[in-house]
């Protein structure tokens, strides 16, 4: 039988708070026939389409982005949490489940008119991409679309960001948080 992305996705119960399946990609990661069949995939969906920079959301986002990007021969940004770029900075603050946080890239990371792919490992409520989306915007970028290894359809981040029109490519969805 031939595996396919989600078989190489570990289910943690109960982390980080009771009640939640974490879907844990680091063992997708691990394996090298894993790894190399989703960055392929994460690909697939593009190939053909002009992208200059390849985004990657901290901290997962940055292992895919990374070589999806190494894969298109382009370059990588990263956006990440407050406080970690070194750099001048813009911000986007977006509502977590309880409170808020900020996601930040630096202000000369893309261009106007880059065409720009996101990437990370997974897609929950969308806050964090839609953010990202944002910043990405903000300085110019045009999207050409967000790429996740994990969608949970029933938190509405994929629709959160179709309704933006933003095109949403996943590998495998998982029911249930």
């Amino acid at each position: 039988m031939t595996k396919t992305v989600k078989d190489y996705i570990r289910a943690i119960h109960d982390f980080p708070h009771e009640g939640i399946i974490f879907r844990d990609v680091t063992t997708l990661f691990a394996d090298a026939r894993g790894f190399r069949m989703a960055v392929d995939q994460l690909l697939h969906a593009y190939a053909g389409q002009r992208i200059d920079k390849v985004v990657g959301l901290e901290a997962r986002g940055f292992i895919l982005g990374g070589a999806v990007a190494h894969q298109l021969s382009t370059g990588f940004v990263p956006i990440r949490k407050k406080g970690k770029l070194p750099g001048t900075v813009i911000s986007e603050a977006y509502q977590l489940e309880y409170g808020e946080a900020v996601m930040e890239i630096h202000d000369d990371a893309l261009a106007k008119g880059d065409k720009v792919l996101i990437v990370d490992d997974l897609l929950a409520t969308g806050g964090t991409a839609d953010a990202a989306i944002k910043l990405c915007k903000r300085l110019g970028a045009e999207l050409v679309g967000c790429a996740f290894v994990i969608d949970l359809p029933e938190l509405g981040g994929r629709k959160l960001l179709e309704d933006r029109g933003v095109t949403v490519e996943a590998l495998c969805s998982f029911d249930g948080h």
